[in-house]
């Protein structure tokens, strides 16, 4: 299982047509083949900085997701709401307390 987290930060006029971008793709995303999991956050003091947390049955079905066209279309749009080059993490758990 791999772990991705995507940290984007959005022009502060632009959050809400993010907001409507990744509502109206949410289950798209979440059901594409090997997609286990999908969490949006948002900073607690940076309300324009929001984190994509998802889990992906294998590296390569995170690069299925991003060579497809639903990925491609997307982060098309999303990547012309940027206020700041974006930062991703691939992971793997090794240890979990609940």
């Amino acid at each position: 299982m791999i772990l991705r987290v995507v940290r984007m930060t959005f022009q502060q006029d632009r959050v809400n047509d993010f907001l409507q971008n990744f509502k109206s793709n949410k289950e798209k995303i979440r059901n594409f083949p090997g997609c286990r999991y999908l969490e949006l956050w948002q900073d607690e003091h940076h309300k324009n900085i929001f984190i994509t947390y998802s889990h992906w049955e294998s590296e390569e079905a995170l690069n299925q997701y991003r060579d497809s066209e639903l990925f491609k279309t997307v982060w098309g749009y999303t990547k012309t709401l940027f206020a700041a080059k974006p930062m991703a993490f691939s992971a793997k758990k090794i240890e979990e307390l609940p």
